[in-house]
């Protein structure tokens, strides 16, 4: 074939979207809307680097500023979720081998997501709407430094992702607990025990173990499902009480004297937000990690029991670490600094640690393995966390926390190295994993570019989190723009360590469409010409 048919119809011409189930294009859709919102992350993220260079004049400060707002939200909300909610809307009823609950809900989370993250992402665009991701009341209700107009379809977008973060939920745990038709009944209870983690507490105590009705992949779904559930109710509470003030603001109604304490404020805000980073991330990953490292050795998982407790472990902490987030503000409660912020945020290194140990010794017991794409992402992803939970850990202390707090430290070795490199790297395995499955079979067009993919993300995303972290240790702040080159050098070397996440990501990306074909990837998104509603993929 000649690069003009391989471009339009794929290598080898394998790849026929009208031969895939709808789970398999469902699936698909959220991974390339996931791609296209992580390519719009990169590139706003490669701005904002050669800015912190040299400000650029075609773009004013506002813009900058704007674009610090969107660039983590479009990362988490439009690339992340996007990713990780197809994976597992495909993953759990594969595992437990049974029918997604509905294929029609699964499709509608997508279309909110994305919807919803276009929204955001483009009022700030357009009005420079920028009370950057924290949102600290009162600054998203300041309409004398924020237009209320993108203020008000900024938070719109956010709901809108939220509404679909729902539908995810709800897909999620009727898919576990569901009779399928035609089936004998399941035990609802009983599977709820096991995916939540109570059959595994409970047998600690018992002599005659009770048999686990789920696997611990999908075990680690539910349980972070839990997480993603009591995150979107409490963001989407908080957008309906910005919203109320924005559209008081637009009725001609002044709310500025309505009391919302600050400090309760923003312990309900970081309770919410810090259940995706502590919890529903480190949840989630690890059971990647687990079927990862099953599928890829094909052997047991090693302590598996100790697993499945870890999870849940890991669970109740993500819900009460949030205060690591305020032990620099002075009006914090010391008993909530010590305890939540830096005793129970400790006990993170902790489940993490378990399940990097775990997943690495079954690795081990394995070898020797082939160091195939999926098996080089995981190593990348693993060797992500062990960088960037213990720089979120020594940030969890008090006196520390006094030099790197609001540093390009924390930004740095701990939240880029953790998303870029553990993160990412983590859904990148699971992607190269699952293309062939759910392609058919498609062969992957070269294998050069997904080697060149690894070395670019692995050594671009450890570079930048190291070169901003350099930054940070020499005092340079983040959420802050510098015009007189103070910190030049390292935000030179960080935009070149950048530079090479662009280009692994364009080849990524060019070696999937290659392997699949231009028509496969607008054919993923013309509905199945199979009627089985609920086919298994």
């Amino acid at each position: 074939m000649n690069f003009i048919q391989t471009f339009l119809h794929g290598e080898e011409g394998v790849f026929k979207p009208d031969s895939m189930t709808p789970m398999q294009k469902m699936t698909l859709r959220f991974v390339v809307v996931g791609l296209v919102y992580y390519a719009f992350a990169v590139i706003e993220g490669m701005i904002m680097r050669l800015y912190e260079v040299q400000p650029i004049p075609s773009i004013p400060s506002e813009q900058f500023f704007a674009i610090m707002t969107a660039h983590p939200l479009v990362g988490i909300f439009g690339s992340t979720y996007s990713i990780v909610f197809g994976a597992f809307l495909f993953l759990v009823p594969f595992l437990m081998k049974k029918p997604l609950w509905s294929i029609t809900l699964g499709n509608w989370t997508l279309v909110l997501i994305g919807v919803g993250t276009f929204v955001f992402w483009f009022s700030g665009f357009i009005t420079h709407y920028a009370p950057l991701y924290t949102l600290y009341w009162p600054l998203p209700a300041d309409f004398t430094q924020f237009s209320v107009i993108g203020g008000t379809f900024f938070i719109t977008g956010i709901a809108l992702v939220m509404l679909g973060t729902i539908f995810f939920v709800i897909n999620i745990y009727k898919t576990l607990t569901y009779t399928p038709d035609g089936w004998a009944q399941q035990p609802s209870k009983e599977i709820l025990k096991s995916a939540l983690g109570i059959t595994a507490f409970s047998n600690l105590f018992r002599k005659k173990k009770t048999e686990q009705l789920v696997s611990l992949p999908v075990a680690a779904v539910a349980q972070g499902t839990v997480d993603v559930a009591f995150n979107a109710a409490i963001i989407l509470f908080t957008g309906v009480l910005i919203l109320v003030y924005m559209v008081a603001a637009l009725l001609g109604f002044d709310l500025k004297s309505s009391a919302i304490d600050a400090l309760l404020y923003k312990n309900w805000f970081w309770w919410g937000l810090d259940l995706v980073a502590d919890g529903l991330v480190l949840i989630f990953v690890a059971g990647t990690w687990y079927l990862l490292a099953t599928l890829i050795t094909g052997k047991k998982l090693y302590m598996e029991n100790v697993a499945r407790i870890a999870l849940l472990v890991e669970l109740v902490v993500s819900w009460t670490v949030w205060s690591h987030h305020l032990l620099s503000d002075q009006a914090q409660p010391g008993i909530l600094k010590v305890v939540s912020g830096e005793m129970v945020t400790a006990f993170e290194l902790i489940t993490q640690g378990l399940a990097f140990f775990i997943t690495l010794y079954t690795l081990w017991s394995a070898r020797p393995l082939k160091m195939t794409n999926p098996l080089k992402f995981l190593l990348g992803g693993l060797l992500g966390f062990a960088l960037a939970v213990p720089a979120g850990i020594m940030q969890a202390d008090i006196g520390l926390n006094r030099i790197l707090h609001n540093t390009q430290w924390v930004i740095g070795p701990h939240v880029h190295v953790a998303i870029l490199v553990g993160l990412t790297m983590t859904l990148y395995s699971a992607i190269y994993f699952l293309f062939p499955i759910l392609t058919n079979g498609a062969k992957l067009y070269s294998q050069k570019l997904a080697n060149f993919h690894f070395w670019a993300q692995l050594l671009g995303g450890v570079g930048m989190g190291a070169f901003m972290g350099m930054a940070g240790l020499h005092g340079m702040l983040r959420r802050s723009l510098y015009i007189h080159g103070e910190f030049n050098t390292y935000m030179v070397l960080a935009a070149i360590s950048g530079s090479l996440l662009l280009l692994g990501f364009l080849a990524f990306f060019f070696n999937i469409v290659m392997s699949v074909g231009f028509n496969g990837v607008i054919g993923i998104f013309s509905p199945s010409k199979l009627k089985t509603k609920d086919l298994l993929p």
